[in-house]
């Protein structure tokens, strides 16, 4: 899946910004909060794909950490497998412990009511809809080359989810004889688009973004080499406006591949500005 690890040129040309880091002790997670000295009422949490480890925290994001500090937000960096002390494998992720990193985050900073905007890439961005879709105190999300449904954790048998939700795996679409050989010949998108055959899987497992309580930002790739990331995101948009979603919600739709979204950071902050940062929803 997508690695994290490209972004604009101009974040580079942003003031300094005075600001303190906290590792936060939270279950099955590593949780790294960024935040300036004056208190910030808004957080934006960073959640990473397969790549695994804890991305938004490295020093290739810090040009974009430092961005979103200079825009007045705190900063959560979270990693949830492959770091110390969490899961070493994307498999029955229990997104309870990734929300319980994100209440430590508002009790450090002391502001258990401020408005929290999640944004993840690939499996980051199935998270981060997950996140708003079952706590309601999730303001905004961006997902960036998300998909629209939960997928089989990533072992070698394939036969359990992604995700788990109060101790209970998440359903999931599971891998079809019809995807078999294009998994075998590592042709992931084919893969994808097989496994899509089975509807009745798919009408199970649908993360339900019609649920989120804040405005939605999707952002997605034509190219995409993964997922058919532009489909599943038109999906998305079709189930929130049948459902008459209140909320604002919009979809990006770039040329490219899987990691284009992520060349587009500037959007992403102008969304925020728009719909998180004023509160006007």
């Amino acid at each position: 899946m997508m690695r994290l690890l490209l972004f604009p040129l101009s974040l580079f040309l942003i003031p300094f910004i005075a600001s303190g880091q906290d590792t936060l002790t939270s279950p099955n997670t590593h949780a790294i909060l960024y935040h300036a000295a004056a208190k910030q009422p808004l957080l934006v949490v960073g959640l990473g794909g397969s790549e695994g480890g804890n991305a938004w925290a490295s020093g290739r994001w810090k040009a974009v950490r430092e961005q979103f500090l200079a825009e007045g937000y705190a900063f959560l960096a979270v990693g949830y497998f492959g770091c110390k002390d969490t899961p070493k494998l994307l498999d029955k992720i229990a997104i309870d412990d990734v929300y319980a990193a994100i209440v430590a985050a508002k009790t450090k900073l002391g502001l258990q009511n401020m408005r929290v905007a999640v944004i993840g890439g690939s499996r980051g961005g199935d998270l981060a809809l997950l996140l708003g879709s079952y706590y309601p105190d999730i303001n905004c999300v961006v997902g960036l080359s998300a998909s629209h449904a939960v997928f089989p954790g990533h072992t070698q048998e394939f036969t359990t989810s992604c995700w788990t939700k109060s101790g209970a795996e998440l359903p999931f679409i599971p891998v079809n004889d019809a995807a078999v050989p294009f998994l075998m010949q590592r042709n992931l998108r084919k893969t994808f688009e097989a496994m899509l055959t089975d509807t009745a899987a798919e009408r199970r497992s649908l993360i339900p973004v019609e649920r989120i309580r804040g405005a939605v930002l999707l952002m997605s790739a034509k190219g995409d080499e993964i997922i058919p990331a532009v489909e599943m995101g038109e999906k998305m948009m079709a189930r929130m406006e049948k459902a008459g979603f209140a909320y604002p919600h919009q979809h990006l739709i770039y040329e490219g591949g899987h990691a284009e979204p992520i060349k587009h950071f500037d959007e992403v902050m102008v969304f925020l500005r728009q719909h998180f940062r004023t509160g006007s929803e």
